[in-house]
């Protein structure tokens, strides 16, 4: 059985640091943020990846995004950002959004399925991003569900599927948003939306006016 944590009435810093050093030592846990519930290692350690393709039943041609906490996190794992890209990562980063950047060679193959870009998000989530902030790294995260189930937004829906296979379950209750964030990628200069979550094309391209 996971540790289970109940993070329901409030953050405890201690809690989530134990959470974030088993991550930073190569487990994985599930966790909350304020689009749907997470499942997340330490995107330099390829074993405990690859145990999260497996538990989740995913293929390992479908690249992993990564969670960060703040701009010079963003800048070790991403090169060549253009200004398009740091003026929306500046609009709505931290937020339910994640930003297709060209990789550094650091992050392994296995994160991206062999490609050279990388999705990256910094959660408003307070935990989330504690979480990413304590561990020290990039968090590989995805959302907490088996390949083809509904996304997971609260412990009920995601622990029968779980259960006995990973290290720890933070439970903050039911998802703020509920949906997954809204994917963007800049080419030639403009964003393509690739997923459209709660935040829209329309504000994308507002906020690059």
């Amino acid at each position: 059985m996971e540790k289970y944590i109940d993070l329901k009435k409030g953050i405890n810093l201690n809690k989530i640091n134990k959470v974030a050093e088993c991550i930073k030592n190569g487990g994985i846990a599930i966790f909350p943020t304020e689009t749907v519930y997470g499942i997340g290692a330490n995107a330099f350690e390829e074993n405990a990846i690859r145990r999260i393709y497996k538990i989740k039943q995913r293929p390992l041609t479908n690249p992993i995004s990564l969670l960060v906490s703040d701009f010079s996190m963003i800048e070790s794992v991403a090169r060549d950002i253009t200004d398009v890209e740091y003026e929306i990562m500046r609009t709505f980063f931290p937020g339910p959004l994640t930003i297709i950047l060209n990789k550094r060679k650091k992050v392994p193959d296995i994160v991206t399925a062999g490609g050279q870009t990388v999705g990256i998000r910094m959660p408003d989530g307070d935990i989330a991003r504690k979480l990413v902030e304590l561990s020290g790294v990039p968090i590989a995260t995805t959302s907490a569900n088996v390949s083809n189930h509904p996304n997971g937004t609260n412990y009920e829906s995601i622990i029968s599927d779980f259960q006995r296979k990973i290290d720890y379950f933070i439970d903050s209750g039911e998802s703020k948003i509920g949906i997954p964030s809204t994917v963007v990628k800049v080419v030639d200069g403009k964003p393509k939306i690739l997923r459209e979550g709660s935040i829209s094309k329309e504000e994308i391209m507002n906020a690059l006016i």
